[in-house]
């Protein structure tokens, strides 16, 4: 029986086709790790800007919150002399509402709950004994509070922040109280509503009933939201950070989200994925759209030279797909690519792979390091401590705290407290080696990390840093101290973070001891 035979493609046309077929693989390796490192690097990015913002709104909120309840317990200190003197008593309502703009209405209350002042004197409250959920609150719990969203008396939905009034005898008089009102504007209304972005980036703020306090639509206001994981998260951790999740809508979304301690609120800075990830997707297709047309040009001068040109561009094609090999820039360096094309190709990989292991560098650095002190961060440390622990190779810690830190953001701004921070970075450089890590551990707290080195000489290296804290005068705070923890590793026998922890027991010790010393404890 005849058989049609089977049509065989000859070896020049066979070259041609792998030769294609392995540019191509090679091109969409290069692609493809391209696109998931540089998809990954603004997922993340994007969650760790949302979680910064949104904690940043969260301290500013919360630093809003204080300074309206401190208006408040000011001015209840001057009430109790002045009760029966109605006029003052408006006079000072007015003088509380329009000094700042903090609240959208002001009360002066008695002990029965009945008003004695009021601004604005429109609201017609005067000498009306209140039975809103906020009055009855302040009433009852008679201490400083900041209350749950509720609908008062004349229909508004509010946050109402209230002082209580007490005689010099300690009786109790009655309390002085400011309306926030959710959906009108006021100073925490423009404080978060300026911060809406075209990029599809929002924020939202919701209380520990999930009630939205702030939503860029206004008609959800006060709506309470539905499943979340975010919100969920807040609401049973009452903490910060972020992740990707689907919101009550089912769109998918980079979230960022801080708590304000005083209260419960969680503010919630997201934007859209697919619209983070849009401008990346542009970007990859107009590379491959570009890089078509030099793909089929090259195609007849494959043709003409595939019994030449296989070996190189093989080994080419191998390098491409052995891009996360280590060695294999160098061995792409050392094919002879006796042709411009395969010369070109060479190239490309060659830059290619640079780009992209300075870009994997400065990513890296950029993810482990404090961007306003150069110092490392907790990432950074971390790094350093799992390849010593790995080594076994002993090491030291120093902890360190700036003493009433916090005295110094409240009464020179953190402007200065910047300053303060940079300055202490400085000198942790200068009492350094070159092997030692630095971190800043967050906030006020630093760390460094020093390798080989026992715990008398990191005691040495501790009280000369205290010293030099001490001695140094820092433009606009003056001058300021510093705590500090010291302990030492077991060669391997303990884990990082018992002695870490220990760290903070010594810092502890040191802060008991009356702050600017050195302190010491033995790891758990």
């Amino acid at each position: 029986m005849w058989t049609k035979p089977v049509p065989r493609m000859n070896l020049r046309r066979l070259i041609v086709l792998v030769a294609f077929a392995s540019a191509l693989v090679s091109l969409a390796n290069t692609f493809y790790a391209s696109y998931s490192v540089q998809r990954q690097l603004l997922i993340d990015t994007t969650l760790e800007a949302n979680h910064a913002y949104a904690s940043k709104l969260a301290s500013t909120a919360e630093d809003f919150l204080q300074s309206a309840r401190q208006q408040l317990a000011y001015s209840a200190g001057s009430l109790p002399s002045r009760m029966g003197d109605d006029a003052w008593l408006t006079d000072e309502a007015q003088r509380l509402r329009l000094q700042t703009n903090s609240f959208n209405s002001v009360l002066i209350v008695d002990a029965q709950g009945k008003v004695l002042g009021v601004s604005p004197e429109t609201l017609a409250l005067k000498n009306r004994t209140l039975d809103s959920a906020g009055a009855i609150q302040a009433l009852r719990e008679r201490r400083p509070l900041v209350t749950q969203p509720y609908v008062s008396s004349v229909g508004n939905l509010v946050v109402f922040i209230s002082h209580p009034i007490v005689g010099k005898d300690g009786r109790y008089l009655g309390y002085v109280g400011g309306s926030i009102y959710l959906k009108q504007k006021n100073i925490l209304y423009t404080m978060l509503g300026q911060h809406y972005y075209r990029d599809g980036s929002y924020l939202y703020v919701v209380d520990q009933n999930r009630r939205l306090l702030y939503h860029p639509d206004p008609e959800r206001l006060g709506h309470v939201a539905g499943s979340n994981d975010v919100i969920d998260t807040i609401i049973t951790q009452r903490g910060g950070g972020n992740r990707r999740m689907h919101n009550s809508l089912g769109v998918d979304m980079l979230a960022g989200y801080a708590v304000m301690p005083s209260t419960g609120w969680g503010i919630v800075a997201q934007r859209p994925t697919a619209m983070t990830l849009a401008p990346l997707n542009q970007l990859m297709a107009n590379t491959i759209w570009h890089s078509l047309p030099i793909a089929l040009l090259s195609l007849p001068f494959i043709w003409w030279l595939a019994s030449l040109i296989s070996r190189p561009l093989m080994q080419l094609a191998e390098g491409a797909r052995r891009m996360d090999v280590p060695g294999t820039s160098e061995h792409i360096a050392s094919i002879r690519a006796w042709y411009v094309e395969a010369a070109q190709i060479k190239k490309a990989l060659l830059k290619g792979l640079a780009l992209l292991q300075n870009r994997i560098g400065k990513l890296k650095t950029d993810v482990e390091t404090d961007p306003l002190t150069g110092l490392a961060n907790r990432r950074g440390m971390a790094a350093a401590l799992d390849v010593w622990q790995a080594q076994a190779r002993p090491f030291s810690v120093i902890a360190i705290d700036i003493d009433h830190f916090k005295q110094v953001n409240d009464r020179w701004g953190h402007a200065i407290g910047d300053e303060v921070i940079l300055r202490l970075a400085q000198l942790m450089r200068a009492c350094s080696r070159d092997a030692d890590v630095l971190c800043r551990n967050g906030g006020d707290e630093f760390i460094m990390l020093l390798p080989d080195a026992d715990l008398d000489v990191a005691m040495q290296v501790a009280e000369r840093l205290r010293a030099k804290v001490a001695a140094a005068v820092i433009p606009g705070a003056g001058a300021i101290t510093v705590s500090l923890g010291v302990v030492s590793s077991s060669h391997g026998e303990r884990s990082t973070d018992a002695v870490l922890l220990a760290a903070d027991a010594a810092l502890y010790v040191a802060k008991e001891n009356g702050r600017n010393c050195v302190g010491i404890t033995e790891p758990a």
